[in-house]
């Protein structure tokens, strides 16, 4: 595929990215904490799945794309992302998940104002990484 298929996908992910972390503010200003722990994390997930498609990487998995995150990105000479950011994610995709599947699970303000302050932050390192620390 030619380069500007991948230049596109990324700026279609980025624009999705946007959407889902204003939906995940929404949700945490109308007291909804699991749905917002939800979309905090599938917002960091598509502004990652820009990262790895803009290396014309893409995975199939959650689990996939926090592995080749972590190559691609985090496990190099010069990265720009560190073992924070990808301990970020893997906290994220954990607080997802028992968000939407365990029955039991109840989710806290505090937590779900940190999945979309960590959300924020990760979506906002990735745009610079676009603009600015691209090699």
């Amino acid at each position: 595929m030619e380069d500007k298929y991948y230049t596109e996908l990324v700026r279609i992910r980025m624009e999705r990215a946007d959407e889902l972390l204003r939906d995940a503010a929404e949700l945490l200003g109308s007291d909804s904490y699991k749905s917002a722990n939800n979309r905090a994390y599938y917002a960091i997930e598509k502004a990652v799945n820009a990262l790895l498609i803009d290396r014309h990487v893409e995975t199939k998995t959650h689990n996939g794309a926090m592995k080749m995150f972590n190559v691609e990105y985090v496990r190099t000479e010069d990265a720009y992302f560190t073992d924070e950011d990808y301990r970020l994610i893997a906290k994220a995709e954990q607080i997802r998940s028992v968000s939407d599947y365990d029955d039991f699970y109840v989710a806290s303000k505090e937590e779900a104002r940190q999945q979309v302050e960590d959300a924020r932050y990760l979506i906002e390192k990735i745009k610079n990484y676009f603009t600015n620390g691209k090699s």
